[in-house]
């Protein structure tokens, strides 16, 4: 089984990364990477972060998180190591997350909540992929895509 580490940038619900922490727990992912103005489960003062708490119930605790300065830099680094970089975000050129096959370790990187990944930052990545929307809504609750991509990159193992 391959590693799987989540890159949460510009993230600004600290309900939606308490719950992306849960189901990243429940997922078997590695690392959580917090950047941009992503809330970190521990504050500036030391102190837990009590709404990514109520939402992760201990995830944030039991699963490895780094802050990451620079987003592009923790990247490059992670592409050095051998990681694929897996951006999810609505695209022309984003496939379909189902045709995704995950043979190396895997970080995958979810954006605000409405605006997504930036264009400098879809360019860092080594592919985007999407989840198809057959209803009148655009998309999905960041939290909710995090646990569609997670669970199906993980039965493709």
């Amino acid at each position: 089984m391959h590693k799987m580490a989540v890159l949460l940038h510009n993230i600004r619900s600290a309900h939606n990364v308490g719950s992306i922490f849960r189901t990243a727990d429940a997922a078997g992912v590695d690392t959580v990477y917090l950047s941009g103005y992503t809330p970190l489960p521990i504050d500036r003062f030391g102190r837990p972060q009590t709404d990514i708490a109520k939402t992760a119930l201990g995830a944030e605790i039991s699963i490895p998180w780094k802050g990451a300065k620079s987003v592009i830099s923790t990247i490059r680094t992670l592409k050095k190591e051998g990681w694929q970089v897996v951006g999810v975000e609505q695209d022309t050129s984003a496939m379909d997350y189902r045709s995704l096959e995950v043979s190396q370790p895997t970080l995958f990187i979810l954006g605000n909540e409405v605006r997504g990944l930036s264009r400098p930052l879809c360019n860092a990545c080594d592919v985007l992929i999407e989840i198809p929307m057959h209803g009148k809504k655009e998309s999905l609750n960041v939290s909710v895509a995090a646990g569609v991509i997670l669970f199906q990159a993980r039965g493709t193992q």
